[in-house]
């Protein structure tokens, strides 16, 4: 699981979706050692108004995007691109950042730890996690319990902001509703939406290659009961080993075709609606190991009516009004203050 459905926005009503990204480092940002322990040189990446963004608070920053692009593909030149891109954008972000808590110190606002515990609670379950599941994933994928409230702080923080500066801006009208229609019946049919239920029986790191094996014999038959109709939520519930999707039959909801695992991807290809896959045995770019079993959920490719769908269209009109308002304030913001981007 990559951790940044993890960190998706907990600002009530704006759902953006933040494009935080993390990259390769410039060269020379690594001094040749002068004695047996290497040291890593500090140095400013950007300045906003008298406050320093650090090279260090960027790569902490850019952890768990690391994370995620490693996941995205195993081409090492694609990756270094990705990298590159993305680091420059989260650069951006941490510049707006700074931007926001200096709007929100002349506005006196602040969020509490029990706001921030409310947020976590909020994305849990919206992941249908525990919270503590949710921090021991974040801590799996590079980030300190710390490290992930500081990042719900400043949601909320943000959202506070566009309750306060943004919102009385926003205005939507059926035409834009019937705009975001349009544009959301093309990307269902470029992303190719599947959902698919796995069932998932992790291999221990260390495990023997007969431990391995029997993994894959018990997928086996699992698969076998699943074709002969066996109920595949029930064989997920008692059988997977992933805890976030055992109650949901082992599904994440309908997912866009091309951002599934190339071996997923084969599966929702050539795999009829209700059908169980064979055995795949899966490693992630950690080196972890599992064993999935695969059934093709019913009904996806097919757009609704727009009036199936009109509130949906209605609210994903106001979040994109507000993301436009969002940077337009922004805007307005870096125009009063001095930056000097040094990345």
């Amino acid at each position: 699981m990559s951790v940044m459905p993890l960190l998706r926005r907990v600002v009530s009503g704006s759902a953006r979706a933040s494009a935080l990204a993390a990259g390769l480092f410039l060269a020379g940002t690594v001094a040749a050692p002068t004695r047996a322990d290497a040291a890593i040189v500090e140095r400013i990446v950007a300045v906003v108004g008298e406050r320093p963004i650090l090279l260090s608070e960027l790569r902490q920053r850019a952890r768990p995007h690391l994370f995620r692009i490693a996941l995205s593909t195993n081409n090492a030149s694609q990756q270094a691109a990705a990298e590159s891109e993305m680091f420059r954008e989260l650069l951006t972000r941490l510049i707006d950042e700074r931007l926001e808590e200096q709007a929100a110190d002349k506005a006196h606002l602040t969020v509490t730890p029990e706001e921030v515990d409310n947020g976590i609670r909020q994305v849990a379950a919206q992941q249908r996690m525990d919270p503590k599941q949710l921090v021991s994933e974040a801590k799996r994928q590079g980030l300190t319990e710390q490290d992930y409230r500081d990042e719900i702080r400043r949601q909320v923080l943000e959202g506070k902001l566009i309750q306060l500066r943004v919102r009385g801006r926003v205005r939507v009208t059926e035409q834009d509703a019937r705009s975001s229609y349009t544009t959301f019946v093309k990307e269902l049919g470029q992303q190719s939406a599947v959902d698919l239920r796995i069932l998932v029986l992790s291999i221990p790191p260390g495990s023997s290659q007969e431990t391995a094996q029997a993994r894959v014999v018990l997928a086996e038959e699992l698969s076998r009961r699943g074709n002969a109709g066996e109920d595949f939520c029930e064989l997920v519930l008692a059988y997977s080993d992933d805890p976030s999707t055992k109650n949901t039959c082992g599904s994440r909801g309908p997912m866009p075709l091309n951002a599934l695992f190339p071996e997923l991807q084969e599966v929702a290809k050539n795999q009829r609606p209700g059908e169980t896959s064979a055995p795949i045995v899966f490693r992630d770019p950690t080196g972890q190991q599992a064993v999935l079993v695969v059934q093709t959920v019913e009904g996806q490719g097919k757009a609704p009516s727009y009036e199936q769908v009109k509130e949906q269209m209605m609210e994903r009109a106001y979040v994109e009004a507000t993301e436009r308002q969002r940077k337009m304030w922004l805007e307005e913001l870096r125009r009063g203050i001095y930056i000097d981007v040094r990345l």
